[in-house]
């Protein structure tokens, strides 16, 4: 079976998700691209034979020649595309987040509960649980390698921020890829946070950048995330668990190091594409798999709309304790009925 994927966004994220569809997944083919800028859907579109591009989303979602959707438009059209997906039970494939909102998320979660499929649809792009050195390190835990987790310490910087980049999407653009990847490697909810900012690069204007992240899981363990999106010198994501009897440590995945004038250097990709090129390639081969396979109890690491819902709890969390002085916020995930 070779599932026909439309693809809603032809941005960096949508045209990236084309190429490894088209290159790099098996038994997947792109049969549509859409986005609201014709002309770069259609550019997206032109290296797969037979893909059709168009302005309409929603017409993507409806056409027969699309058995299942992967939405990376803006976050703002996120809740709408999903629900409509939904409605013509296509499964889903969305980057994140979910939705802008926690009311958003709680509206798909309880859509994809009650809709017309009878059975789960919607994958959401946390692509970190299919990374290599993520998913070492969440085996070695199991393992008991190093004995209790007591520390994790987190770092997210990139090059440079989006346009019209803000504390509030700092944290629901970049951050919430650490609010689920923790919880997943650790097997426990983040239950509380606060949000702190110290001086800020003078390099920035509009936002405060960068800024620290305190999170507290369920299981007592305390991270801390550093978030700092203008940090001009490469993308670079760190996580160190500390343990009981040792500590494990992403190492970054430099293909080369330079030795030269009595020095050594390595290089650092200029965004997420090169760095998470495997996990990307990983989660979305997992996703048609899965889809071929037509068993929605094998699930597998990809993350649900719930695990959506969670992390859009823990970035309103967040959201509140920035706007608050700094404040301790307890999370609260809203239920279903």
């Amino acid at each position: 079976m070779t599932v026909r994927v439309g693809v809603i966004g032809a941005g960096i994220m949508g045209a990236d998700h084309v190429n490894t569809l088209h290159r790099s997944v098996s038994d997947a083919v792109v049969t549509m691209v859409a986005d609201v800028d014709i002309e770069r859907a259609k550019r997206t579109a032109q290296p797969v034979r037979g893909a059709i591009a168009t302005a309409d989303g929603f017409a993507l979602i409806a056409d027969g020649a699309v058995d299942a959707v992967v939405i990376a438009s803006h976050d703002s059209t996120h809740a709408a595309l999903v629900l409509a997906a939904i409605e013509a039970g296509k499964p889903v494939l969305c980057e994140k987040p979910l939705a802008p909102t926690v009311a958003e998320c709680l509206s798909i979660v309880r859509a994809e509960a009650g809709g017309p499929a009878g059975k789960p649809l919607i994958s959401l792009g946390f692509m970190r649980r299919f990374d290599p050195g993520y998913t070492d390190m969440k085996q070695a835990l199991a393992d008991g390698s190093i004995g209790n987790p007591l520390l994790v310490h987190c770092v997210s910087r990139g090059v440079s921020s989006a346009p019209n980049a803000s504390n509030e999407s700092s944290v629901t653009g970049s951050a919430i890829h650490e609010f689920d990847v923790l919880p997943w490697l650790l097997g426990s909810p983040i239950v509380e946070v606060s949000w702190y900012s110290g001086r800020p690069s003078g390099l920035v204007d509009g936002f405060t950048d960068p800024h620290l992240i305190l999170l507290r899981t369920a299981d007592g363990v305390l991270s801390t995330l550093e978030v700092f999106l203008n940090a001009r010198y490469g993308y670079d994501v760190r996580c160190e668990i500390v343990g009981e009897q040792g500590t494990l440590a992403l190492r970054e995945p430099a293909r080369t190091a330079t030795d030269l004038s009595r020095g050594r250097t390595v290089g650092y990709p200029a965004d997420w594409r090169p760095r998470f090129a495997d996990a990307y390639r990983l989660e979305l081969q997992a996703w048609i798999n899965l889809l071929e396979s037509g068993d929605s109890g094998q699930w597998t690491e990809l993350a649900t709309a719930h695990d959506g819902l969670v992390a859009g709890a823990v970035a309103e969390a967040v959201i509140e304790s920035m706007h608050d002085g700094g404040r301790t916020v307890q999370v609260s995930v809203p239920t279903l009925s």
